[in-house]
């Protein structure tokens, strides 16, 4: 193993999954995780075997939201898409989202995907970013929003889009580490 495959062994991340997520949003992260050794597993729904982007490209959740203990977690990544709409339904998701989030875990946040930490009542004061779609719903909601590629305010951390992708996934990997 490099010392790249060992920098965040022993960290634990989810991933939550819903229908019609954005491929790269859900792929990239996991991928990018795991191979700096974190424990990545996708999480879904009881019953769900299998969820599909909005491309058609399949993921299988690891564990379900309902036997999924916040504590257990180290991070939590939300894809965006049009799944963040279905994710934000689940009572079961926003609890984990909520129990990461304030225990000091890492909940991060991508593209539409701003739609869940809103839902689960933890932007309020905090300076995100996202899609500039859904700009109104998170001032809305309490947090200030900023155009930029990256944004990580305490224990959030945010992303416009598909091309903020590295920017995101290294800011993750660096909360993770300390």
């Amino acid at each position: 193993m490099t010392n790249l495959q060992q920098e965040l062994n022993g960290k634990r991340v989810g991933i939550l999954a819903e229908n019609h997520y954005e491929d790269l949003e859900l792929w990239y992260p996991l991928l990018r995780l795991r191979e700096t050794g974190a424990m990545v597993v996708v999480i879904g729904m009881k019953g769900v075997e299998t969820y599909h982007s909005k491309h058609g490209y399949p993921v299988k959740p690891d564990v379900v939201a309902e036997e999924t203990a916040a504590a257990d977690l180290d991070a939590i990544v939300v894809p965006g898409g049009y799944a963040p709409d279905y994710i934000r339904r689940h009572p079961a998701m926003l609890a984990l989202v909520k129990g990461v989030y304030d225990k000091g875990g890492v909940v991060a946040f991508i593209c539409h995907a701003g739609w869940v930490p809103i839902s689960a009542g933890i932007v309020a004061g905090k300076t995100v970013t996202s899609v500039s779609s859904i700009k109104d719903d998170l001032v809305n909601a309490g947090a200030k929003w900023v155009d930029q590629e990256v944004v990580q305010d305490g224990n959030l951390i945010s992303s416009r889009g598909i091309s903020d992708l590295p920017a995101f996934c290294r800011t993750i990997i660096a909360a993770l580490r300390s």
